[in-house]
């Protein structure tokens, strides 16, 4: 069994990433990856994570695209969703700033927690460009061949859905705008909800309430923004 048979991950993605999966510099990245481990680094997010962007957000069903840069590299906070961190882990500052302009423009509570998986299943892809990270070096896997991946995914949902919102954060982000249509789509641009850029345009930016009115134009569900609260475990 070839080692794209093996992947799981949500058919209408893999069907459609099917050829990307077998391309050389794929096979070349698990390589580096089961060495990276072999030789005792820590990788995030866990192994069955790496994919939660794609798998939580089926191909059919993506209306958003958010594009982050890199998995967070702390222990316990990456989950595969950019910005996101996992149940239990205090918000980072940009997704404390992401939370002020919710605030800000749709009136919302700020949660009590950073996890975005809420949005991923309403259809807003969180979709890093690299999808691993090891453990306290930011951008450690940035050239290891997932640009080239997820270059890809850009490009497939940008051909096959209709009618998308990409919000665009930071230059990194931006640099991605190559790869969509824009007679297709709505595209947002504005800097990085970091503090170093928030209060230069982030902040005001009103994307989430533009997002939401650009799907209602075209007959979709708006995005429920406001996060439940988690259960306790």
């Amino acid at each position: 069994m070839s080692d794209n048979q093996r992947i799981r991950l949500e058919p209408g993605w893999k069907a459609a990433l099917n050829e990307e999966f077998a391309q050389p510099y794929m096979r070349e990245l698990g390589e580096f990856l089961r060495s990276e481990k072999a030789n005792g680094k820590e990788i995030y997010p866990p192994g069955p994570l790496i994919f939660n962007a794609l798998d939580s957000t089926p191909l059919d069903q993506v209306k958003v695209v958010i594009i982050g840069q890199d998995p967070y590299h702390g222990p316990g906070q990456a989950h595969g969703l950019c910005f996101s961190v996992q149940p239990g882990v205090p918000a980072p500052p940009s997704l404390q700033n992401i939370f002020k302009e919710l605030k800000r423009d749709l009136n919302l509570p700020i949660p009590g927690h950073g996890c975005l998986q809420h949005w991923a299943e309403q259809g807003v892809l969180l979709l890093n460009t690299s999808l691993t990270v090891e453990r306290g070096q930011a951008g450690s896997h940035a050239n290891a061949g997932w640009q080239r991946f997820t270059d890809r995914i850009i490009q497939v949902v940008s051909e096959r859905r209709p009618h998308l919102v990409f919000l665009l954060w930071g230059a990194h982000a931006q640099s991605k705008e190559r790869l969509i249509d824009p007679t297709k789509h709505l595209i947002l641009r504005s800097p990085h909800p970091s503090p170093l850029s928030a209060h230069r345009g982030f902040i005001g930016n009103g994307h989430f309430s533009r997002a939401n009115r650009y799907l209602e134009q075209h007959d979709m569900a708006p995005i429920d923004w406001r996060l439940p609260e988690l259960a306790e475990g």
